[in-house]
């Protein structure tokens, strides 16, 4: 296990999720009447990967590193999350997942957290943070073919820095805003489904038989085209991750959108929208990441 694992402990999806909601410790301060719009001040956490109700294994996995750093502007939030999930129907897909989740936030705590740790700003390039979060996933490219030649995976990958989140995605995993005004999906589905939906040239039965292929994905090439995007996180906005068995068993943004009004904190949302995707059934594996911005103090 390489010193940044050893740092920063990554988390096991296989395991049950602990009471990190945040950073306040649980049980030491007891909020009512709250909701993701309105958290106190600082960046609050929830996670949650289950197995599902049909597959015998989960290939999704998931990596947080949650931090702050001080700057001008005093102390602020930042941190690397990650989604990914092993494609079904290819051998190997848990090992594609956690070697290109685990690639990703190593590439990125090298390039970008390091040097703001160690005040050494000349360290590496000082390329834009998008390219780096595209050289890191094509690194995760790389180590997927090296690691599991027959695996595939799809990865969301959202880096938080002050109120600025800077998102890279390729496969159908997804990324949502969520503020007072609804919910909204930031990233487009590498789906062949999608494609079709979208220009209108397939019937809803034909586009049921091909939900699952996907167009872009890592490990299926030796080179691989990524999405980015910039989105502004003020205080009472939340940054919602998750892999398909979520987006999929609920089926509804609505249903997604009403339970996260009706939750007062990231790990609470996180649960009942796993305990809906299973109670529809649980068709594939479930992962969720939800990342909030408290208001101000």
């Amino acid at each position: 296990m390489n010193f940044l694992q050893r740092l920063f402990w990554p988390p096991n999806p296989e395991t049950e999720p602990d009471n990190m909601s945040g950073n306040v410790e649980p049980g030491s301060i007891k909020i009512t009447n709250m909701n993701l719009c309105s958290l106190p001040p600082g960046l609050h956490i929830g996670k949650y990967s289950d197995l599902g109700q049909v597959r015998e294994r989960n290939e999704d996995s998931f990596y947080i590193v949650a931090s702050t750093m001080n700057t001008n502007y005093g102390e602020e939030p930042f941190g690397i999350f990650i989604v990914a999930d092993g494609m079904g129907g290819h051998e190997k897909g848990d090992i594609a997942s956690s070697v290109a989740a685990n690639t990703t936030a190593n590439a990125l705590l090298t390039e970008i957290y390091l040097p703001i740790l160690t005040n050494n700003h000349n360290t590496n390039s000082d390329r834009p943070i998008n390219e780096a979060l595209v050289a890191a996933v094509e690194q995760a490219n790389v180590a997927v073919q090296k690691s599991a030649p027959e695996g595939g995976t799809t990865l969301t990958a959202a880096m938080v820095m002050g109120n600025s989140a800077y998102i890279a995605h390729i496969g159908d995993t997804r990324a949502y805003l969520f503020n007072k005004d609804g919910l909204k999906q930031i990233t487009e589905d590498h789906s062949l489904a999608q494609r079709l939906k979208a220009t209108g040239q397939a019937t809803p039965e034909q586009i049921a038989q091909i939900e699952n292929v996907l167009y872009r994905a890592i490990g299926q090439s030796s080179s691989i085209e990524v999405d980015t995007h910039f989105q502004y996180l003020p205080p009472g906005n939340s940054l919602l991750l998750c892999s398909d068995g979520l987006w999929k068993g609920i089926d509804d943004d609505g249903v997604i959108q009403e339970t996260l009004n009706k939750t007062s904190s990231p790990q609470e949302a996180c649960e009942k929208l796993v305990a809906i995707a299973n109670n529809n059934g649980g068709d594939d594996n479930i992962t969720i990441i939800i990342i909030s911005i408290g208001g101000e103090a």
